[in-house]
């Protein structure tokens, strides 16, 4: 693959959640439902939309550090693993629920 093939491409798009029905304005850095925090497995690389698999991404896992949040996915059809960057509009309530006790 290409180094130029790998850079984020800025997509604005609205949706509607398909998990809880949260009408979502895009900012072309949204990628996943503020309210619930699902999203969906559309992209190969950031903005892309080159994902043939399309399926369901489950929030398993959160990370706070630095403070900021991370998010841990996994696609429910084919098993990949990614992990996003929360965004300010994120519900702290649901990711608060996500964070994982290091022991």
């Amino acid at each position: 693959m290409q180094a130029n093939q790998r850079r984020f491409r800025r997509v604005v798009e609205d949706f509607v959640c398909f998990n809880c029905g949260t009408e979502v304005r895009g900012s072309g850095y949204t990628d996943h439902c503020p309210n619930c925090l699902w999203s969906l497995h559309v992209d190969n690389n950031p903005g892309d939309r080159a994902s043939r698999c399309k399926g369901r991404m489950e929030p398993i896992g959160a990370i706070y550090s630095a403070s900021e949040y991370t998010i841990d996915y996994v696609c429910q059809k084919c098993g990949t693993k990614k992990r996003f960057k929360a965004s300010s509009a994120d519900s702290r309530e649901v990711l608060a629920s996500l964070i994982k006790i290091a022991m």
